[in-house]
């Protein structure tokens, strides 16, 4: 009997074996004589950093996709895409085909027309100007032409800037070599923009206005500033001292945070940012996390990173850049607080790609025209606050949903 049924057994796990491989056979036989029409895009040449899918390559095709898979554009060069569909006699077929990712982005350059020196000065010129590239992290920023330090004079030379893949742009401008003097000037009056005009001219019942706040705002009288009608402020927890440099907070921080938490306004959190990678990023972000945990904070802790007048010292390309901020926002997002971007307009439009996080846009102007989306807008830093001894505080409008 016990012979009986590992006969059995056998024969019924050869027989599904041989079910399967006849099943396999009989799908390549399918494959095989399945007709494959997949008509591709003319150019398969793709701008690295592309947002597209598998459908974007594909003009006509005879049958379904599986999937409409995101394609990965983040390297240069040749690569394989590989899919299956179901074609119009239900068969599920493979299909392979080659792009060829490329760059072909100029790297962005900013600077004057003429830049000034004196008799003396021992200046990296081709250091001084803002210089970046898409893709490159070390784009060649170079000065064509000669200037002399040890000669007054105007002297004609370009700045040049070529990435890895050819990319050049250049501009024109003159260096003026001058004498060392006192190169007095008369001191002016800055202007000013009051809170209670701000309100005016800005509140509804869809917006709320606030500051933002470090220790150049002195000792604040929150109460005061409450009935000035402030209804959130951003607080610097902190910086570092430069790149790779320590962290320190900001002498105000502890005062403004407590103070801002008794009268009930609202809290958000910033960092001034020297951060040089994604590693860095994400380290600030954990000791803003560790700074701020004993107290309320409601808003955004946000990645504030302006160092543009240095960025050649970063070796960080735009996108790179970009990772770094999503690298912090995740950060804080997983510790439970909403994360932020904040910039300036010039370079939310030119510089940063999309983190597909809220954007807090600085742009100093009675309307902007900044046309991408953001949650709050910084529309000045020369504001009057009443319980701030200082008359240039940053004023803020906040969008609600």
């Amino acid at each position: 009997m016990k012979k009986k049924i590992i006969i059995i057994v056998s024969i019924f796990i050869a027989l599904i074996f041989f079910t399967f491989i006849g099943i396999k056979l009989y799908h390549k036989w399918q494959i095989a004589h399945a007709t494959i029409k997949v008509d591709l895009i003319d150019n398969l040449n793709i701008e690295v950093y592309s947002e597209i899918k598998l459908k974007d390559l594909i003009k006509n095709i005879n049958g379904k996709l599986e999937k409409n898979t995101k394609i990965d554009t983040t390297e240069l060069g040749k690569k394989e895409i590989s899919f299956n569909y179901i074609n119009d006699d239900n068969i599920k077929v493979p299909f392979s085909f080659n792009i060829n990712i490329v760059d072909t982005t100029k790297p962005i350059i900013s600077m004057y027309n003429s830049y000034s020196l004196y008799v003396g000065d021992d200046v990296d010129l081709a250091k001084e100007f803002f210089c970046g590239d898409n893709y490159d992290d070390n784009p060649k920023c170079l000065i064509e032409g000669e200037y002399n330090t040890s000669s007054v004079g105007e002297y004609p030379v370009t700045f040049k800037a070529t990435d890895k893949s050819g990319n050049t742009i250049s501009h024109d401008f003159i260096v003026y070599v001058k004498e060392k003097g006192n190169n007095s000037y008369t001191p002016t009056t800055p202007s000013t923009q009051a809170f209670s005009d701000i309100i005016q001219n800005y509140k509804t019942n869809k917006t709320k206005i606030g500051i933002d706040v470090s220790h150049w705002q002195g000792d604040i009288n929150f109460s005061k500033v409450k009935e000035a009608g402030v209804e959130f402020a951003f607080i610097r927890v902190g910086s570092q001292k430069g790149i790779k440099g320590e962290y320190f907070i900001d002498n105000k921080f502890k005062r403004n945070i407590k103070g801002f938490n008794k009268v009930n306004i609202p809290v958000g959190i910033y960092f001034y940012s020297y951060a040089d990678s994604k590693k860095a990023a994400i380290k600030e972000a954990k000791w803003i996390i560790e700074k701020i945990k004993k107290y309320d904070v409601d808003l955004p802790i946000v990645f504030d990173w302006e160092n543009w007048g240095m960025y050649q010292e970063f070796n960080l390309s735009f996108y790179h850049l970009t990772e770094m901020a999503n690298a912090f926002i995740k950060t804080v997002e997983d510790a439970g607080y909403d994360g932020m971007l904040y910039s300036s307009k010039n370079y939310l439009e030119n510089i940063w790609y999309d983190t597909k996080h809220p954007v807090w846009l600085a742009h100093y102007t009675s309307k902007t025209n900044y046309e991408g989306d953001y949650k709050f807008w910084q529309l000045c830093s020369n504001g009057v606050v009443d319980g701030i001894a200082d008359n240039m505080v940053d004023i803020d409008i906040m969008y609600k949903e």
